[in-house]
């Protein structure tokens, strides 16, 4: 064998190799293309299960009762109809939908402003201070965060009614007051995305512990202060349970309220039929009137619930 062929061999086995490893290393392998398959299938099916009921909801307070029942699921009624069903909705018992939808901005917006004044301090306290029981009072709040709020109703009507509060306002603030996934993700947020030492720089230079958190630690902690506002919120606005046990009538949020709509839809309750009855494309204009305040306030918040949401990324 000549010298020359003895140096090309080696030099092809060696091209084979590396050739199979490109071949074997090619992105555009099947294996490759099935994950994308499976993926796309799996996010075209949550898109669909979740996009379709709210396309349908949209549509449905454009149609009429039969055309809703009998007719494309899909498609677009008319604006006149529209304009029927709100007439509907808005004369039935008098307007209480206007009541519903004010009790609930009222809890919701009273307990949102308790909410922040308790939560934000004891988050920043558990985070940044020192204090006998601290760590205690930390796993108490873990532990109530995660019981489910509906075990806890009972005794919380047990403990107000004797306090002779059931049935007024207060019964449903309080509460919605009590919220200790804020008071966590508070803590999380100040053990996480503030600084210790710009806290003690502003000690240092004489200001008090107050001053330190209003003016230093507060402005630090707008974005987790919007999460949590908007957590609560939407918490107590769609809070159902609660409401329907404490305040009962014309003092039921919107939540409660839907349901009694429904109990004087004839096609869901039949026993309705002699009393006022409202129609099912009413019942859904109903439903989008209940998440539009929620979901206008979302709009026009979502920039400090994204940093809010991605703050605590990074630890000093």
């Amino acid at each position: 064998m000549s010298e020359t062929e003895t140096l090309v061999r080696p030099n092809s086995r060696h091209s084979s190799r590396a050739g199979r490893r490109e071949i074997s290393a090619d992105p555009g392998g099947p294996g490759r293309w099935v994950a994308r398959v499976l993926a796309w299938s799996v996010v075209a099916f949550f898109v669909l299960f979740f996009i379709v009921p709210i396309v349908w909801l949209l549509l449905a307070p454009t149609k009429t009762s039969r055309e809703l029942l009998l007719g494309n699921p899909f498609s677009f009624g008319s604006l006149g109809t529209l304009g029927a069903n709100w007439t509907e909705l808005m004369e039935f018992q008098n307007g209480i939908v206007w009541v519903w939808l004010g009790n609930a901005t009222l809890y919701s917006g009273v307990a949102l402003v308790i909410t922040l004044l308790v939560s934000i301090p004891a988050g920043y306290a558990l985070a940044l201070t020192e204090f006998r029981g601290r760590r205690l009072l930390l796993a108490v709040t873990l532990v109530v965060m995660l019981m489910p709020a509906t075990a806890l109703v009972l005794p919380t009507f047990l403990e107000l009614s004797a306090l002779g509060l059931v049935g007024t306002p207060l019964s449903v603030i309080l509460p919605f007051s009590f919220y200790p996934f804020g008071v966590y993700l508070t803590y999380i947020y100040f053990s996480t995305a503030v600084s210790r030492d710009l806290l003690n720089a502003a000690r240092i230079d004489g200001a008090g512990e107050l001053r330190v958190f209003a003016q230093v630690a507060m402005p630090l902690a707008t974005p987790v202060i919007a999460l949590v506002g908007f957590f609560s919120l939407v918490a107590n606005w769609n809070n159902y349970f609660l409401p329907f046990v404490m305040v009962p009538g014309r003092k039921a949020p919107i939540q409660v309220g839907l349901a009694e709509l429904l109990s004087n839809v004839p096609l869901f309750n039949p026993t309705s039929a002699g009393s006022v009855t409202i129609d099912l494309p009413a019942l859904a204009l109903a439903t989008i009137v209940s998440v539009a305040p929620v979901l206008v306030i979302f709009l026009f918040s979502q920039r400090f619930l994204v940093s809010g949401l991605t703050a605590g990324g990074t630890k000093e």
